[in-house]
């Protein structure tokens, strides 16, 4: 018996024959969007998304083969999410933060976001609008990098932000475990490094954190910008990369 396509694109929106079906994978997506949202990824399961489109779970066995096929929907759904821009690109730096700064607000409104692509990372990313989003970065890049290093480039800035959201997400479960807030928080992790630091066993750390004392320490956005920026410095030739030579595609 040969093996099911793994891909759910490749597959007919409901298997076997009969009625019209009931429902749409679209469908089927949101609601399995909304669960994780509410809930958490580990929320999401056949039964759970059955229930939510009003459908038994026998039945939606006829859209989609198990939770694999759910976190494809889901990872494409939420890629659809993505503004691009339909007019000139302009500078594609600035268009490339501009989308890393939407990946980040993306990743945020979902949480589960981050750890759903490392349980599919090749999979979910062939979905059409994950394709979308790829193919207007290669148009963007297009004349300053070749397929190959863009491609490299896709994969290095899909995971500088959602390395970044992980970060995040870790903090506020810290500080909400602790019971404190986000200043109570800083102010134990203050404390605990002033007895390191007074201990004298890290005499390089302490002399990063002298350092810092005399400046305001930059905020959360500023920090992920400065991430984005020095990933895409080593994919510049020069501070502003000009075009690089025609090549057939």
């Amino acid at each position: 018996m040969p093996a099911a396509e793994p891909f759910i694109w490749m597959r007919p929106e409901r298997a076997g024959r009969g009625p019209r079906p009931a429902h749409s994978r679209d469908e089927i997506a949101a609601a399995a969007v909304r669960i994780a949202d509410t809930d958490g990824l580990d929320a999401v399961s056949m039964r759970r998304v059955a229930a939510e489109i009003g459908a038994s779970t026998m039945a939606l066995y006829n859209y989609v083969n198990g939770k694999e096929d759910l976190l494809d929907l889901m990872i494409d759904a939420v890629s659809a999410e993505y503004q691009l821009p339909s007019g000139p690109l302009g500078d594609w730096r600035g268009v490339l933060l501009a989308l890393a700064r939407q990946g980040r607000t993306i990743a945020l409104r979902h949480p589960w976001l981050p750890r759903a692509l490392t349980q599919r990372p090749a999979v979910a990313l062939m979905g059409p609008n994950a394709l979308r989003y790829t193919e207007f970065i290669l148009t963007a890049v297009n004349r300053v990098l070749d397929a190959s290093t863009a491609m490299e480039l896709i994969g290095l800035l899909t995971a500088v932000v959602h390395s970044y959201v992980q970060s995040e997400l870790a903090q506020s479960e810290a500080e909400r475990q602790a019971g404190l807030s986000a200043d109570e928080f800083q102010a134990s992790m203050a404390a605990y490094l002033g007895r390191m630091i007074a201990s004298g066993w890290y005499p390089r750390f302490t002399q990063v954190v002298i350092e810092g004392a005399s400046t305001p320490p930059p905020n959360a956005d500023a920090i992920f910008e400065r991430a984005v920026n020095r990933l895409l410095d080593g994919f510049s030739t020069r501070p502003d990369a000009g075009p690089r030579s025609a090549k057939p595609s």
